[in-house]
């Protein structure tokens, strides 16, 4: 057997491995730049949709802490952004998780302007029922926008609610279990802010802090 051809065809085949191997990493470390901007852009539109128009000049993205508060917010860390306009406070947002979904977790984004009311709420996530349970969803139908307004006082305590529970909030036939749940985080979430008031907007000392009293 000649072994001349066997060890060219060896060299060309380990040419083309490596050629291959090298295409993949470039394509993957070009691709993960355009996702993680293509995330980034994703979720400052969300941010936008739930600040009122000309509230802000700031980059909430960028002006962002940490808080730990999992009786009220459902997870064990939960990012706040906080919005300012010429320096000024205006509003933070959230993204509390609400653990008792029908499905399973379900993580959202809620505003709170500086009066203490609802600037809008966005889902993030979810695993509930097509059909029932997703409704939840802005672009499934405007449950979500009922919450645009309102405050710790506007309802009552009572009024923080699904109807059936007698409450003011819609729940969606057949799923109440969704609705209940999202009532009861959004109402916590804004429990959380007026307990924190201004120290959620205290100056970045690093990358992570964790506000006054959270825990």
């Amino acid at each position: 057997m000649k072994k001349a051809p066997i060890i060219l065809a060896a060299v060309v085949l380990s040419a083309f491995s490596v050629t291959g191997v090298a295409l993949v990493a470039v394509t993957h470390h070009l691709m993960d730049g355009r996702i993680a901007e293509n995330q980034r852009v994703a979720m400052l539109s969300k941010l936008e949709s739930i600040i009122p128009d000309g509230q802000y000049d700031n980059a909430p993205l960028e002006d962002l802490i940490q808080v730990s508060a999992r009786e009220l917010l459902g997870a064990q860390n939960t990012r706040v952004y906080r919005v300012r306009k010429s320096g000024e406070p205006t509003a933070v947002i959230l993204d509390p998780v609400v653990p008792d979904g029908y499905a399973g977790p379900i993580q959202l984004l809620v505003s709170v302007l500086r009066d203490g009311s609802v600037g809008g709420v966005r889902v993030l996530f979810h695993h509930e029922t097509p059909g029932l349970g997703d409704k939840i969803e802005e672009r499934k139908s405007d449950w979500v926008l009922s919450f645009d307004g309102k405050s710790l006082s506007n309802p009552t305590p009572d009024g923080w609610a699904v109807k059936r529970d007698g409450g003011e909030f819609d729940q969606f036939t057949g799923a109440t279990i969704t609705p209940r749940a999202i009532v009861q985080a959004v109402k916590n979430t804004l429990i959380y802010v007026k307990q924190q008031g201004d120290a959620l907007f205290e100056p970045l000392e690093g990358t992570t802090t964790a506000a006054k009293g959270a825990g």
